[in-house]
């Protein structure tokens, strides 16, 4: 079974081997990811004031950051003013001309890896951005007609780069949308399905028109939505915290959907215990995967911006390979 095969037959509960992971050289690595690229769009960050560095992104939407290190935050939204909306011109996001990496990264008709495309997101997770987070927040609830007219733009828009995607060749896309916070989800569920559920429906029916999965890594706690997720076509949630929404939660979903998730990063591998990290990936294994699927393991990359040894993750990557060797069973 090479790693495309394992990867599917996880996602689809057909016998994997042992567990898919995405882990580093020496380890497992099952997929790899692939991404369109606007044809003359390079920004860079440009130093603005002592301290301060700006560039603005495809969008129109000004970042700022006060190091040289952090991904930064969205200062100014290109859609700051409403009014702004009927004029705003969105990225030529679907230009087949962008898909020349893509093409290319899927042209091995025998290759070994799964090949899954970046979205910038769902719908929230840019037009958030054009507004700001706390303002669009406010604006689900007090303009609800712009809010809907700005979505559906934006949701015509990747549904035309989904389509784009599948004919390059990949197997599924992979989209961030961050919606919980560390206890709940930002917006009440039931608005959260009244407004944004449609959007999800009707992409991932795009996506398995076209014969690919949907990836969806989120932040914070959206254990409310995970069963509407779930509905709306979603193959698989990628999280960190998986502690966060509680493992055998999780583990209810099991048969249903694709959890992608390294040892918790703000809890477990924050004990420096291996035992602990142990006890979680062996945990994660037996209530999310197993030899009918399921599970992949996940690794956090960015091991300094959490405070963490590479140590502890390596223990966390020979425990997932050790008890998620299904052949020994």
């Amino acid at each position: 079974m090479n790693s495309r095969e394992i990867v599917m037959r996880t996602l689809e509960y057909t016998g994997p081997e042992r567990v898919a992971a995405s882990f580093p050289e020496p380890y497992w690595h099952d997929l790899r990811g692939t991404h369109f690229s606007l044809e003359g769009f390079r920004p860079q960050w440009q130093e603005v004031k002592p301290g301060r560095e700006e560039y603005v992104d495809e969008w129109g939407n000004t970042w700022a950051r006060v190091d040289r290190t952090s991904k930064g935050e969205v200062s100014r939204g290109v859609l700051e003013d409403w009014a702004a909306l009927d004029g705003l011109v969105l990225p030529d996001l679907a230009n087949p001309e962008n898909f020349h990496a893509v093409r290319a990264a899927c042209a091995d008709p025998d290759r070994q890896y799964f090949i899954q495309g970046g979205l910038p997101g769902f719908p929230f997770n840019i037009a958030r951005k054009m507004r700001r987070l706390d303002q669009f927040l406010m604006d689900i609830l007090v303009e609800p007609e712009k809010v809907g007219d700005l979505l559906q733009r934006i949701e015509d828009l990747l549904a035309a780069t989904i389509v784009q995607y599948a004919e390059a060749g990949v197997d599924a896309v992979m989209f961030p949308e961050d919606w919980g916070t560390q206890e709940s989800l930002m917006i009440n569920p039931a608005t959260w399905r009244e407004v944004f559920k449609p959007g999800f429906d009707r992409l991932c029916d795009v996506a398995h028109e076209h014969g690919i999965k949907v990836f969806m890594h989120s932040c914070g706690k959206i254990t409310a939505i995970i069963p509407d997720l779930i509905e709306a076509g979603i193959d698989l949630l990628q999280f960190d915290q998986p502690r966060l929404h509680g493992i055998e939660t999780l583990g209810q979903f099991h048969g249903q959907i694709t959890f992608w998730c390294p040892v918790d990063i703000q809890k477990t591998l924050q004990t420096h215990d291996e035992e602990e990290i142990r006890a979680d990936a062996k945990k994660m294994i037996e209530c999310l995967g197993g030899p009918e699927g399921g599970f992949i393991a996940g690794y956090y990359s960015d091991n300094a911006s959490i405070g963490l040894d590479l140590h502890w993750q390596d223990v966390a990557c020979k425990a997932f390979m050790e008890y998620g060797d299904y052949r020994k069973r």
